[in-house]
């Protein structure tokens, strides 16, 4: 299994990308990392270790997208950045995968545009992973689809169920609608709408969740917009560096981290493109990156892609893209 990795991508790049694809390599058996980026300075840094027999290899390129270029037109004037040959790799068949960190605007649009989107699908979905009191737990949209309309929703949720028991292992994965209350009556026009959708979507729907009910496993998948599921991240996000900060004893806050640190969870995937591409965290470092390329290859193994097409066909979700 080749996986690309955009070594440019992050706060951190190169040093701490190819430092989590050398830990990668060396824990995950059979699987060889695709370094895309400057050939010289990944080189540089790939130089301080000794690489597992040969399966780190480097792809140049001699363009990088930054944080504060808008993405489509970034993606367009720059052919040659790491994260649009990494794109390119897997649309080719040269990588089974793309792991992209930093700028996830660029990586959602070279997704669509070299991957292109599963047959029906409107908008593609980041599916974030967060703890929850049962395990894990899925939420979706974390940030790729800010403004939606119920089909988008009902779509999000069944990829959510079918990535929550295909690869997190969770089965029957119980879905719910975020909202403000736990009536049905509750929430803005989105939501209200998009209540009988999800209740006729055959899923283990289980109605309104609430900003109190997140983390205590009221569901094993939750839906909302990107916005609202972008804020809920990075509250979320801040919440527990807090927590772990006040925390002076180091086993304690240590079994806590397996819990709520985000690099811990490695990457996110986006759900409803003809492939396998995992977002991370811009200030992602190591263990983060190893963890994302980790996530990369379960997703490629459990054939992630083609249970999506297959639930939403077998729904006839795909139809009411449109």
């Amino acid at each position: 299994m080749r996986i690309a990795v955009d070594a440019m991508g992050g706060d951190h790049a190169p040093h701490e990308l190819v430092k989590g694809a050398v830990q990668a390599a060396s824990d995950l058996d059979g699987v060889e990392i695709i370094l895309v980026g400057d050939r010289a300075r990944v080189d540089a840094e790939l130089s301080r270790y000794v690489c597992v027999n040969g399966r780190i290899t480097i792809e140049h390129a001699a363009q990088v997208i930054e944080m504060h270029e808008p993405p489509a037109a970034a993606v367009r004037c720059k052919p040659d950045a790491s994260v649009v040959v990494a794109g390119e790799l897997v649309r080719s068949s040269a990588a089974d995968a793309m792991v992209a960190l930093g700028h996830t605007g660029a990586a959602m649009v070279v997704a669509a545009m070299r991957l292109g989107r599963i047959e029906g699908i409107s908008r593609p979905t980041i599916a974030s992973p967060l703890p929850g009191r049962n395990g894990h737990m899925v939420l979706l949209d974390a940030g790729a689809t800010v403004d939606c309309e119920p089909h988008n929703l009902v779509q999000f949720a069944v990829m959510g169920a079918i990535y929550a028991e295909r690869i997190l292992g969770v089965p029957a994965p119980r879905v719910g609608l975020f909202s403000i209350g736990e009536e049905s009556t509750k929430g803005n026009d989105l939501v209200k709408a998009t209540f009988p959708l999800l209740r006729a979507a055959g899923l283990h729907f289980v109605g309104n969740v609430d900003g109190k009910d997140i983390f205590r496993g009221a569901a094993d998948v939750i839906v909302c917009d990107g916005f609202v599921g972008n804020a809920i991240l990075k509250v979320a996000e801040g919440v527990g560096e807090m927590i772990l900060d006040a925390i002076p004893d180091a086993a304690t806050r240590g079994a806590l981290a397996k819990r709520l640190d985000y690099s811990e969870y490695g990457g996110a995937p986006l759900l409803g493109v003809r492939g396998v591409c995992i977002i991370g965290h811009g200030r992602s470092r190591a263990k983060a990156v190893a963890n994302a390329i980790r996530v990369a290859k379960v997703a490629v193994e459990q054939g992630m892609v083609r249970h999506i097409h297959d639930a939403l066909s077998t729904r006839g979700l795909c139809a009411q893209a449109h």
